[in-house]
């Protein structure tokens, strides 16, 4: 089956917050809280008009998310000036089937490297996550910061290069595990 990556729209919202809380609810079982978790469509439709919000449709319906922060003057001073990953899912029903490596694919490849031209992203994930660090890892994110969400989550922040070392400004402190 065909699947297509758009730009999501304002009347995406709901079907995005649908999908976004479908995919995160089993993280309640692992104890893990993100802030969407306790969000409301309001902040979706926010974030579509004022960061870019990916989705991934087959057969007209959103299977997979994955939402791009671009770098604001105000972020926080121990974060890189880069793209951030932030809301990233995929509906618990296409889970393994290459879904989800599809669109961060297509976010860091074609959005942020090829027409942005970003020299890294960056993302974070809960440390408690059992598998969600090492899966980042095997995609080429490398640990660099520690710190906790309002909700009181402990994260693990992990960069990934997209252009070559030559083009970036930014480089990673070495991070070790506790």
């Amino acid at each position: 089956m065909n699947s297509t990556i758009q730009i999501a729209r304002p009347e995406d919202a709901q079907e995005i917050y649908n999908l976004l809380q479908r995919a995160y609810a089993a993280l309640s079982d692992l104890n893990v809280n993100f802030t969407i978790t306790r969000a409301s469509v309001d902040v979706v439709q926010q974030a579509i008009q004022e960061e870019t919000v990916l989705v991934l449709r087959q057969q007209g319906q959103a299977i997979a998310t994955v939402t791009v922060r671009l770098p604001q003057e105000n972020h926080p001073a121990e974060l890189p000036a880069l793209p951030f990953i932030h809301w990233f899912a995929v509906a618990p029903e296409y889970k393994r089937q290459g879904f989800g490596d599809q669109i961060l694919s297509w976010a860091e490849s074609t959005l942020l490297a090829d027409k942005l031209k970003a020299p890294a992203v960056y993302l974070a994930t809960a440390i408690k996550h059992p598998w969600l660090t090492q899966i980042y890892q095997k995609r080429g994110y490398r640990p660099f910061h520690r710190r906790v969400n309002p909700p009181g989550e402990e994260l693990i922040y992990l960069k990934k290069d997209l252009l070559p070392s030559s083009c970036c400004s930014f480089s990673t402190p070495q991070f070790h595990s506790a």
